[in-house]
C-alpha cells in the first residue's frame, strides 16, 4: 500500500492527537499526514520510500535510535516469559529490578508506575496531597505551578499547566493552581544574567508561599527546561532556591523530569546539577528509549511512611490496569543498560557540542535571537510575523527530509542521542534550508495554512 492509501485509512478511523481533524483534509492540507512503515536509528521511512530525520525524538521519548536490538531483544525475551500480570496482589523480576536501579540512579525511595507523563503528574499530585491528609493537615492540597509550565493534559495535571491552548477548553473542569513567575533567562532586565532571572522568580515565590504555605501541598517545576513553552532554559540555582523554599514552608517539591530526563540537559537527571533532592521525580517519555509507554513517580521514604498503615483508606488509592507492566519495565531497564554502557552523558558532551556547531548557520541567522543549547536540546527564537509560522516550517522542513515541529515562533532540535556527524549534518543544512525557505514565503505574503495545531 501508498502512502496516500493509508492517509486516507487513517483519516476515516483514527482521532490524531493535539490535532484540528477537518485541517487535514486533503483538499486544504498543504502536507498531509506523513504515514510511517519503519524505523531505525533517527530515520523514519514512509511507504514511498522516502526518509525522514527524527529531529524531536517522536515527541521527545526516543534515546538511542528507533528500533534498537538491545531494546529488542530484551522485549523478545520478556515476551517469553512474561507478558503482563496486575501489580495489585503480584509482582515480578522487572518491576522489582527496575524500582531497585532507580532508586539507586536517584537515591529516593519506593517507585509508583503510571502509563505516560500526565498519568505521573496526576499520581504525584494526588500523593502530596493525601500525604498531608494522612499528616493531620488536610487543608495543604492547593498546588503551585510556574508561569509556562506544562505537565500533560489530564484534568488533574491541567491545574498546574500554563498553557492556554491546552487548558482554556476545559477550564470549567480545572482546579486551578496558582502560578509563580516563570525562571526563564529570556527575560533578563538589563544587567541580570540568567542567575539573577532566576533569583527574581525564587524571591516572588518566596512571597507567595509566605502568604499561602498552610493550603499549599507542593510546589511543581521542570528543572532546567520547561519545553512546552518554548524550550525556557534557567540556572540551576532556582532549583536551589526551590528545594529551600519548600524545605521552609513545608511544601513538597515535585520535579517533573519526564522530557528533560535519562541524559537529555547533560546530567543523567536535570536536578542533579543543582545538587538538590525532591519530594516526587516525575519521569517517563525517555525512560524506555522510546518504545513502549511507562511512567514512574519516584518519592521519599518520609512520604511513603506517611501511607504505611493498618487502615486501608491511608494507603494510597490509585491504579490502572497495566501499572508495572513487564514489558514496559524491561524495555526501561535495557535502556539503562545502555545509558550505563556507553556512557552516554558523558557521550552526550561531546555530541552536543558538535551539533551545536553544525548549527552555527542558523544560530547566526538575521532572525534568529536567544540562540540556546541545554546538553542535548537545542533552541532559538525567529522573528517572524507569520501567525502560522511553526506549521510552515514543518512542511518545508518534512520537504528536506526533517522532523521539526517549532513551538510558536521557537525552532528546536531534540534528535536521539545516537545521530552521528554526518546525519547532524543533514539536520542542520535541512533546518537552515526550511529556515529560508518558511521566512521567503513571508517576504512573499502567501496566505495563511492550515496544519496541526502549533504545539511540540
Amino acid at each position: 500500500m501508498t502512502n496516500q492509501d493509508w492517509r486516507v485509512r487513517s483519516l476515516k478511523a483514527v482521532w490524531h492527537p493535539c490535532t484540528q481533524m477537518k485541517l487535514h483534509a486533503r483538499d486544504i492540507e498543504p502536507q498531509p499526514l506523513i504515514p510511517v512503515a519503519r524505523a531505525e536509528g533517527v530515520w523514519l521511512h514512509d511507504f514511498d520510500g522516502r526518509r525522514y530525520l527524527d529531529g524531536i525524538s517522536s515527541w521527545w521519548v526516543n534515546l538511542f535510535g528507533h528500533n534498537h536490538p538491545a531494546i529488542r531483544e530484551a522485549l523478545v525475551q520478556q515476551l517469553q516469559s512474561l507478558d503482563h500480570v496486575m501489580l495489585a496482589g503480584f509482582t515480578h523480576a522487572p518491576v522489582v529490578e527496575l524500582s531497585e536501579r532507580l532508586s539507586a540512579l536517584t537515591g529516593l525511595g519506593h517507585a509508583f508506575y503510571g502509563s505516560d507523563g500526565a498519568s505521573a503528574t496526576e499520581i504525584a499530585l494526588k500523593m502530596s496531597a493525601h500525604h498531608w491528609r494522612n499528616a493531620g493537615r488536610p487543608g495543604k492540597n492547593c498546588f503551585v505551578g510556574i508561569a509556562g509550565g506544562y505537565h500533560g493534559e489530564t484534568v488533574g495535571a491541567l491545574a498546574v499547566t500554563d498553557i492556554a491552548l491546552f487548558r482554556e477548553a476545559y477550564a470549567p473542569l480545572v482546579r486551578l493552581g496558582a502560578t509563580a513567575p516563570s525562571p526563564d533567562a529570556r527575560g533578563a532586565l538589563p544587567g541580570e544574567d540568567a542567575a539573577a532571572v532566576a533569583e527574581r522568580a525564587a524571591a516572588a515565590l518566596s512571597e507567595w508561599l509566605a502568604a499561602h504555605h498552610a493550603q499549599t501541598a507542593a510546589v511543581i517545576a521542570e528543572p532546567l527546561v520547561q519545553c512546552a513553552t518554548g524550550m525556557a532554559m534557567h540556572h540551576p540555582v532556582y532549583l536551589q532556591r526551590l528545594r529551600e523554599l519548600c524545605d521552609r514552608y513545608q511544601v513538597h517539591l515535585v520535579l517533573d523530569e519526564i522530557a528533560v530526563g535519562f541524559g537529555r540537559t547533560g546530567s543523567l537527571f536535570a536536578h542533579q546539577q543543582a545538587g538538590i533532592l525532591p519530594d516526587f521525580l516525575c519521569l517517563s517519555k525517555g525512560l524506555t528509549g522510546g518504545t513502549l509507554p511507562l511512567s514512574a513517580v519516584l518519592t521519599t521514604d518520609a512520604v511513603y511512611a506517611a501511607f504505611y498503615d493498618d487502615e486501608v483508606a491511608r494507603g494510597f488509592l490509585h491504579s490502572h490496569s497495566y501499572t508495572g507492566n513487564p514489558l514496559a519495565c524491561r524495555a526501561a531497564l535495557a535502556t539503562l543498560d545502555l545509558i550505563a554502557s556507553t556512557d552516554i552523558v558523558n557521550a552526550n558532551q561531546t555530541t552536543g557540542a558538535r551539533l551545536w556547531a553544525q548549527f552555527e548557520g542558523v544560530t547566526q541567522h538575521p532572525r534568529v535571537s536567544h540562540a540556546r543549547r541545554q546538553g542535548m536540546i537545542f533552541a532559538w527564537d525567529v522573528a517572524s510575523s507569520l501567525p502560522d509560522f511553526s506549521r510552515r516550517y514543518a512542511r518545508h522542513a518534512l520537504a528536506q527530509g526533517l522532523v521539526l515541529r517549532p513551538i510558536g515562533h521557537t525552532l528546536y532540535a531534540m534528535p536521539p542521542y545516537v545521530i552521528s556527524e554526518d546525519e547532524g549534518r543533514w539536520l542542520a543544512d535541512g533546518a537552515l534550508k526550511a529556515l529560508n525557505a518558511t521566512l521567503a514565503e513571508e517576504t512573499a505574503g502567501l496566505p495563511a495554512q492550515a496544519g496541526v495545531l502549533d504545539g511540540v
